[in-house]
């Protein structure tokens, strides 16, 4: 489940999912568009909360009572470099590989820290590192990132106003831990939406992504509590 061929497989299925679901007007439904079956077997389902959801048949996450969280994958959106750098406007304000990396691995972290929060710390799921039978695994993508505004930390960036601060998609893989068997996947993209213009600064942007991802922990936390009979806000 961690080879590179199949983190691989991963990101070209996660890629066309999301072209899918963001090419679907919001008001449309995905089920219409999308394969009613994925290459593992897993079914479309229709009118659910997030863009897009696959489950295997006749499963279930009543059972699990603990989580493995895995690292988080996070990606860009294609070209956003390159579009980013073309429509900037002061000398020497430029996107590197280096400001990407660093971006990524602070939204990795920042997922793992979410929905550890709203897993175990809200929902009582005990965050775990070893398989049991009682164990689910949360295989976490965060692709399309595109940010508005990013903090390159350079003193002739300025200040930028902006309307939001960008947007990025969730693609989640749900496995039960002893097994290996893929359970469910979900995707579901997000944006930044304040209704108002602010400042774009680090402390901005970090606020818009926690607000998402917070968003994203929250639902998988209420799924898994009705999943097991549990009353809301309980």
């Amino acid at each position: 489940m961690h080879t590179i061929t199949q983190a691989r497989q991963l990101l070209q299925w996660a890629v066309v999912c999301a072209s899918l679901a963001l090419s679907l007007p919001i008001v449309a439904n995905a089920a219409d568009e999308l394969p009613q079956t994925s290459p593992e077997g897993l079914e479309l389902q229709k009118d659910t909360k997030a863009r897009v959801v696959y489950l295997k048949p006749g499963a279930t996450v009543g059972q699990y009572q603990r989580v493995a969280i895995l690292d988080c994958f996070v990606d860009f959106a294609k070209d956003w470099q390159k579009d980013f750098n073309r429509d900037q406007r002061v000398t020497g304000v430029r996107v590197t590989t280096k400001d990407m990396e660093r971006i990524k691995a602070g939204l990795a972290a920042e997922c793992r820290k979410i929905f550890t929060q709203e897993l175990q710390d809200k929902g009582g799921y005990q965050v775990v590192d070893s398989p049991a039978p009682d164990v689910l695994v949360l295989r976490p993508a965060i692709i399309n990132l595109a940010i508005t505004a990013p903090d390159l930390k350079t003193p002739d960036m300025g200040r930028t106003i902006v309307q939001s601060a960008g947007q990025m998609t969730l693609y989640l893989e749900l496995y039960d831990s002893v097994s290996n068997t893929l359970l469910a996947r979900v995707v579901d993209p997000q944006a930044d939406r304040r209704g108002f213009a602010q400042s774009a600064n680090s402390a901005t942007n970090k606020a818009a992504a926690d607000r998402i991802l917070r968003q994203w922990a929250s639902a998988l936390r209420l799924h898994l509590d009705a999943a097991q009979g549990k009353t809301p806000g309980k």
